[in-house]
């Protein structure tokens, strides 16, 4: 898999990118991360990105140009499944949406930036507009950093126990069931004896009945697609 991530602050994912699991995958040869700077495709001295919104609106808006040409330069050299936009106003990220990405040979995320991207951006390069919630970044880098962490650590291979991946919280639906390591006693907080005893067959009903009432109480709004 290849992720190419286009940003005005390539600083703020530099680090993030080459740490942990996302390291681990590069290094494995089972991810590339691709880190490219808006500015080196802008064509003024000043590499400027941006300019005012025709209108009279408040801010300011990246421009088509240097985003065009980026984006151009890459779909040059290679077929890309989706180029993303990070917006506010996007399709909710889930982990659906993430184990549907993590099969993608290639994606490039654009970062927005500023008042957001000159729209004509959206209507003619975007195939598919992603939110990581209801409020508002200064940039999209942060958003770009989640994706692309969520997308990748489930790719066969990434994370050494597969198991543990695909046990994690929402996918199956609901969330993950409590877990306890060593010792089984501690100050007098105690393991459920059920995880004690050996009984796989109980404790995987206890683990569901457990991920069932979590949801059920922390987050119901999740049963209702999990009935569906």
């Amino acid at each position: 898999m290849r992720i190419d991530i286009i940003t005005v602050l390539p600083e703020m994912l530099d680090g993030f990118v080459n740490q942990s699991i996302l390291a681990r995958a590069q290094k494995k040869g089972l991810a590339e991360i691709h880190i490219h700077n808006l500015r080196d495709y802008t064509h003024d001295k000043h590499r400027r990105v941006d300019d005012y919104p025709f209108g009279g609106f408040a801010g300011m808006v990246m421009q088509c140009q240097p985003i065009d040409d980026c984006i151009s330069a890459l779909t040059a050299e290679r077929k890309y499944d989706e180029i993303i936009f990070t917006s506010p106003d996007g399709e909710q990220f889930n982990q659906k949406m993430a184990n549907n990405l993590s099969m993608a040979k290639n994606l490039i995320i654009l970062c927005g930036h500023y008042k957001g991207i000159d729209f004509r951006i959206r209507e003619h390069l975007i195939t598919k507009e992603i939110s990581v919630g209801d409020y508002v970044l200064t940039g999209g880098e942060l958003a770009a950093a989640i994706i692309t962490d969520a997308v990748v650590r489930i790719v066969p291979g990434v994370v050494g126990d597969d198991q543990s991946a695909l046990s994690d919280s929402f996918q199956d639906g609901l969330l993950a069931a409590p877990i306890y390591s060593r010792p089984a006693d501690y100050k007098g907080w105690k393991v459920p004896d059920i995880l004690l005893n050996g009984n796989e067959a109980k404790i995987k009903e206890w683990d569901f009945n457990q991920a069932y009432e979590r949801t059920k109480r922390l987050r119901p709004d999740l049963l209702k697609d999990w009935h569906e």
